[in-house]
C-alpha cells in the first residue's frame, strides 16, 4: 500500500511505499561476467514478469494477454512489480495531517532484450525506437484521469538506485505537480523571456558545450551540482516530448547516447541518473534532460541546505569528457 503525504507546511510531498522494501538488490557488476540465466528482463523470460502493457516488435505495438506473452520483442513495457503508486490504491485517512491515496502508475521500460546491451552502444534504429517508446508511454499516462505529471527517468548502476542490472528506464505517473517543477515555473513566470532559451544562446559553442547536433546541445552547466553533470537542451523552444518530431527524437537519442558514451569512456561503468523535465500544458516551459553521475554521497551540508558542493568545475569536466582516449 502507498500513500502520498504532504509536508507539515510546505508544498512538498513524499511517497510512503512499504512494498518497495521487497525489491531485489542489483548484482555487483553490470558486464558480461554477471550475465545470468535468471534475469527476468531478458528475452525468453517473459512469463516471469507481470503482463506487458505495451510490446514493441517489428514496428507494431502489441500487448501481453493471459493466454500469450509476446516473444521476439524489441522494447517491452511492464508494470513495476514493486510499484511506488498504483491505479487501484485504497482510500487512506489521517486525522491530523493531509494525505492522498497512493494513486498513480509505475512502469518499467525494458530497453533491449539482450542482457549485455548498453544504451551508449545502441544503433540509430534502436535509439530512435526507444525515444518513440518514451514519447508514447509518457503521452499514454499523461492522458490518464487525475495524472498531473509523468516522471521519466533512468537509473544505471547500483549506486544510482538501479535494483536490476539489465538496462531499463522507469516511468511514474503521479496525481500532483512536483514542488521542484512548480518552483521552477514560478521563477520563469517572473522573467521576461525563457531562461532556457537564453542558456542555449549563451552556452552554444562556448567552453561548457560538450556536443551538439541539428536540434539539441549537450552542456556541462555553469550551475553543476555534481561532477560531470550534463544537460540536454533543445535549440528551439519546446515544452514536452509530445512536441518532438521523429527527426527530433533521433537527435535527442543521439545526444543521450553521446552523453552516456562520454561518461563511460571517462569513468567506465560510472553510475548515473538521467531525468526528463517537461510540462505538457504549459508552453512557456522548456523541455530538458539532466544527467547526474553518482560520484559522491549527499551528506549533512547538502541535506541541511540543499546546496551541493561540487569538486569538479564544469569547464574542467568538459575537457575530461572530450579528451581523446
Amino acid at each position: 500500500m502507498s500513500e502520498i503525504r504532504k509536508h507539515y507546511f510546505l508544498d512538498e510531498y513524499c511517497i510512503i511505499a512499504s512494498g518497495r522494501a521487497k525489491r531485489p538488490s542489483a548484482p555487483k557488476a553490470c558486464g558480461e561476467e554477471s550475465k545470468s540465466a535468471s534475469c527476468v528482463f531478458c528475452k525468453d523470460h517473459e512469463v516471469e514478469t507481470p503482463l506487458a502493457n505495451a510490446v514493441y516488435r517489428n514496428g507494431e505495438i502489441l500487448k501481453d494477454t493471459d493466454e500469450q506473452r509476446i516473444r521476439g520483442w524489441d522494447v517491452r513495457c511492464i508494470p513495476n512489480l514493486y510499484p511506488a503508486l498504483s491505479p487501484d490504491a485504497p482510500a487512506v485517512e489521517h486525522a491530523a495531517f493531509e494525505v492522498k491515496n497512493g494513486y498513480g502508475f509505475h512502469e518499467v521500460i525494458i530497453e533491449n532484450p539482450l542482457h549485455e546491451s548498453r544504451i551508449h552502444l545502441f544503433s540509430d534504429e534502436e535509439i530512435l525506437l526507444l525515444m518513440k517508446v518514451y514519447r508514447d508511454r509518457v503521452m499514454h499516462y499523461q492522458s490518464q484521469e487525475g495524472i498531473k505529471y509523468v516522471s521519466l527517468f533512468k537509473n544505471w548502476g547500483k549506486k544510482a538506485g538501479a535494483s536490476l542490472e539489465h538496462t531499463h528506464t522507469q516511468l511514474i505517473a503521479i496525481p500532483i505537480m512536483p514542488s521542484s517543477v512548480t518552483k521552477e515555473k514560478k521563477a520563469m513566470e517572473e522573467l521576461e523571456s525563457c531562461p532556457y532559451c537564453k542558456i542555449v544562446e549563451k552556452e552554444n559553442g562556448k567552453e561548457r558545450q560538450v556536443y551538439e547536433n541539428d536540434d539539441f546541445i549537450l552542456i556541462s552547466p555553469y550551475f553543476s551540482r555534481v561532477p560531470y553533470e550534463t544537460w540536454i537542451l533543445p535549440k528551439q523552444h519546446v515544452n514536452h516530448i509530445s512536441a518532438l518530431s521523429d527527426e527530433m527524437l533521433l537527435s535527442l537519442g543521439d545526444c543521450i547516447r553521446t552523453a552516456v558514451s562520454l561518461l563511460d569512456r571517462t569513468i567506465p561503468e560510472l553510475a548515473y541518473n538521467y531525468m526528463f523535465f517537461q510540462v505538457e500544458h504549459d508552453l512557456s516551459y522548456h523541455f530538458n534532460i539532466r544527467i547526474a553521475p553518482v560520484t559522491s554521497i549527499a551528506a549533512g551540508f547538502e541535506k541541511n541546505t540543499d546546496i551541493y558542493i561540487n569538486s569538479m568545475p564544469p569547464e574542467i569536466a568538459v575537457q575530461h569528457l572530450l579528451e581523446k582516449p
